[in-house]
């Protein structure tokens, strides 16, 4: 129950804007992001509960335009959106007026970006706080379609005006016509090492044959591809993301900056008009930020040019993943964090007593919180996150998008380069498929250095996926858990199924007891014998 009280005419105003009059909670229904973001940003600083709010400021105030936007009054599109830019200082001024930035998490809208390269998804992906993207599966989805006569791939506008126009758009239909070529080739072979059991559905199957094979050569496929996504985020996580865009150094990333601000702005105005390019903040955001890449890149160049032996991949006990940074005290602020908060002490304190206890007692306190755990699902405690990792990793752009996705830990990349080689699978190998296959990663390589050396940010888009890229993670023990546990399940990519063992067994290296706490990671090796768990997975979905 709630202690406000409604009219029945009241209760008749509100009812298509709420899903009760009657109860302390209550969810908003049919309402404009821009009306949310407003509303609750003005329900901080009020003594009125948020309907009566609701009805006062917003509903009965003219100045709101309230009925016009909700469309009870305009008669056409035109009119709704004439009364929306007559609003728009009103709600400018309650935006501003009664909050700070964070008012911009208030409302937020849903995004589908079509057409753009992977190479852009990356970007786009890069900020993970208050926005939540999906991306097109390179595992279930082909990518081999033509539309219009060609491959799907982003025409890069200064590369197809320059001298290497040809050699550009030849190398990525050679990735993609590859891509094509070994398609039925892989299943066959995939079919051929696994027959299907009489006891799994026929098409349950032929799915799982189809995503491990999409899995084995997706790796041609180039940055330039271009692919989907759908994007839910808060304003403060759209006006941050736009104006990100708005200065990267590439043209595509610059056009998806305008045109996601001009649909934008059709929903969610008061909350992204700071990402204009006119506007003060986002002026004084790319003055700072250009000033700042420049010097950045200044000293990076020479520190590279007194280090040219880093151009090669270092020798390393642990294969692509090297643990840089660890806290040698972890063990004792994770024990101190689990206690604090069933204490009255201070955390300093709780700390010294652990450090005091015997190494017998910390390790039997650990043991029982771990048994605890059933499996992977039953996350582990905050207490976690009080330790953190540093690792440098070099994998192929493959598994790195893979990686990529998981939002709490902090990530560096390099650009895309050639000069680290690439993977191959050992199925290709193993199906002596692979003589196109190191044909077209040639030809990528030869196409990316000439494009290179005059257009080094564009000529990313012509290396392929399975090309290793440098990148750094930084990623606190919790998180870790979850990452690891996640991605080295036997029907995960084995790409990235190596990377998350890795990363465990860098962490056992050093502090075994903490690794224990990745209670669930998959160890085993698995090549198409992961093809048992995606037909598995595959008949779960078909019974449900």
């Amino acid at each position: 129950m709630t202690g406000e009280s409604f009219t029945p005419d009241e209760q008749a105003r509100l009812a298509p804007y709420v899903t009760n009059t009657d109860r302390s909670i209550f969810a908003l229904t049919n309402l404009p992001e821009v009306i949310k973001g407003a509303l609750f940003s003005r329900y901080s600083r009020s003594t009125l509960g948020l309907r009566h709010l609701l009805l006062r400021e917003f509903i009965e105030d003219e100045a709101a335009e309230f009925s016009a936007i909700q469309g009870s009054t305009a008669n056409t599109d035109q009119d709704a959106a004439l009364a929306v830019g007559r609003a728009q200082s009103f709600y400018d001024r309650i935006l501003d007026g009664y909050g700070d930035d964070s008012i911009g998490e208030l409302g937020g809208g849903h995004l589908a970006v079509e057409e753009v390269s992977i190479l852009a998804t990356k970007t786009l992906e890069d900020a993970r706080i208050g926005g939540s993207p999906l991306e097109k599966s390179t595992r279930y989805v082909s990518f081999g379609q033509k539309v219009k006569g060609d491959y799907r791939f982003y025409k890069e506008p200064r590369l197809l005006a320059s001298q290497h126009r040809e050699r550009y758009l030849n190398t990525c239909r050679t990735l993609f016509e590859t891509y094509v070529q070994l398609n039925e080739p892989v299943r066959e072979y995939v079919r051929s090492r696994l027959p299907r059991d009489p006891d799994a559905p026929a098409a349950a199957y032929e799915r799982s044959v189809r995503a491990l094979s999409f899995d084995l050569i997706r790796g041609l496929l180039p940055a330039a591809t271009l692919t989907n996504m759908g994007v839910f985020g808060n304003g403060r996580f759209f006006e941050s993301l736009i104006s990100r865009l708005r200065i990267e150094p590439l043209q595509e990333f610059q056009d998806l900056a305008q045109t996601a601000w001009e649909e934008l702005a059709k929903v969610v105005p008061s909350f992204i008009r700071r990402a204009h390019p006119d506007h003060r903040h986002f002026q004084s955001y790319a003055a700072f930020t250009k000033a700042q890449r420049q010097q950045i890149q200044s000293v990076a160049a020479q520190l590279e040019q007194g280090s040219s032996e880093l151009l090669s991949p270092p020798a390393r006990t642990s294969g692509e993943v090297c643990l840089v940074e660890w806290d040698a005290d972890a063990e004792i602020k994770l024990l101190a964090a689990l206690l604090y908060e069933h204490t009255a002490l201070p955390l300093q304190q709780v700390q010294e007593q652990v450090r005091q206890m015997p190494n017998a007692e910390r390790k039997r306190i650990f043991r029982e919180s771990i048994a605890l755990r059933e499996h992977r699902r039953h996350k582990p405690p905050r207490a976690l996150e009080r330790v953190f990792y540093t690792f440098d990793l070099l994998g192929d752009y493959g598994m790195y998008r893979d990686l990529h996705r998981h939002r709490m830990l902090t990530q560096w990349r390099q650009p895309l380069t050639t000069r680290f080689g690439y993977d191959t699978p050992p199925e290709l190998e193993d199906a002596g498929l692979t003589q196109t296959y190191h044909a077209a990663m040639a030809q990528a390589k030869e196409t990316f250095e000439a494009i290179a050396a005059d257009f080094p940010n564009e000529a990313q888009y012509v290396v392929p996926m399975a090309y290793r890229i440098r990148w750094s993670m930084h990623v606190n023990l919790r998180a870790l858990t979850w990452l690891v546990e996640l991605r080295s399940t036997p029907q995960g990519h084995p790409g990235y199924r190596h990377i998350a063992q890795a990363l465990f067994r860098e962490v056992q290296r050093v502090q075994s007891r903490l690794a224990e706490w990745m209670k669930f990671v998959d160890l085993d090796g698995y090549t198409l014998g992961r093809l048992d768990a995606e037909v598995r997975q595959e008949s779960k979905s078909c019974e449900s």
